[in-house]
């Protein structure tokens, strides 16, 4: 959406980057906070415009046209070359910037990380804006990367992806969490008892993308026993009581939900490798000012939940 103060009219621009990302008028306006009404009025100059419907229905979706596609890659680097002349111009100030930073990551990572990050964000950066992406199988989020629609990724990789600047986040243990009257919460579980018991494990966010747990039991030549499959992790303690299923996370997680779940929370009996976050960024925003500074603050935040976790000063 244009900002208050922008010399340019850019509130189409944005509104046809933002539909052809999210291919809905529904969710646009949320993104944008404007009316439904109001981004159907402006999808429909915007048609005009490029004489072109731009996006269509198929079935019950809504997919870009052949036009849409060859606009989109142009109107992003315009919006970001036009965002660049006033954000960029002048040294950054995180107490005055208006910029927003758009994050994607696995529905995990809020818990017990972004909600420090939104802490130290609304004390140093009042006037600036903070956008979530959830990432799913479907998301292809280096492409999101590079086109604008994301400023940083954040997630766990084995082997993280290396055409993409990286920096660590933080690590944790794995271990396994399950109902507090599971028989395999009374003692320590053996790695048979671990892999013959039913567990439950959320889907992979990005096609490319295995897990810490699944790769290193294929490294063993072994496999869990998977009976429920979930698409968010967020999910799944919540499916835990009363059942024998097994969900193997990290112990931040586990402990966030067994503090108002009634939940166990042991070692695992295999020593997986502790599961290392990342935060991912292109070029595209490598020198800027401001994400340099807002990585800084991703940065500091992952040492402090570190600092906190081992009892260090």
């Amino acid at each position: 959406m244009s900002r208050a103060g922008d010399p340019f009219d850019t509130y189409l621009l944005r509104v046809l980057c933002t539909l052809l990302t999210e291919r809905s008028v529904s969710r646009t306006a949320i993104k944008l906070n404007q009316s439904q009404p109001a981004i159907s009025v402006a999808l429909k100059r915007l048609r005009a415009v490029f004489h072109d419907p731009l996006l269509v229905r198929e079935k019950s979706a809504m997919v870009p046209t052949e036009r849409a596609l060859e606009i989109y890659a142009a109107a992003r680097v315009a919006l970001e070359e036009i965002d660049k002349m006033f954000v960029e111009g002048s040294e950054f100030s995180p107490a005055s910037t208006q910029q927003t930073f758009k994050v994607g990551c696995p529905d995990y990572v809020v818990v017990s990380f972004l909600s420090g990050v939104v802490e130290t964000l609304r004390k140093s950066a009042p006037h600036a804006r903070l956008t979530l992406h959830s990432l799913g199988p479907e998301y292809d989020y280096e492409r999101a990367l590079a086109d604008g629609a994301l400023d940083i990724v954040i997630g766990n990789w084995p082997e993280p992806p290396g055409q993409l600047h990286l920096s660590p986040l933080l690590d944790d243990e794995l271990v396994c969490t399950m109902s507090e009257t599971n028989p395999l919460a009374r003692k320590p579980m053996t790695v048979e008892q671990y892999l013959a018991a039913p567990h439950v494990v959320p889907m992979p966010y990005s096609p490319s993308h295995r897990g810490v747990v699944d790769t290193h039991l294929a490294s063993m030549r072994v496999a869990r026993n998977v009976r429920v499959v979930l698409p968010f992790f967020s999910m799944a303690p919540h499916l835990l009581p009363g059942t024998d299923l097994i969900f193997t996370t990290t112990r931040h997680f586990a402990e966030h939900y067994a503090k108002f779940l009634p939940l166990a929370v042991v070692p695992a009996p295999i020593a997986f490798p502790r599961m290392r976050f990342y935060q991912l960024w292109s070029d595209r925003t490598h020198h800027s000012a401001g994400h340099r500074w807002f990585r800084g603050l991703l940065t500091a935040t992952g040492e402090r939940l570190w600092k906190r976790r081992t009892g260090r000063d």
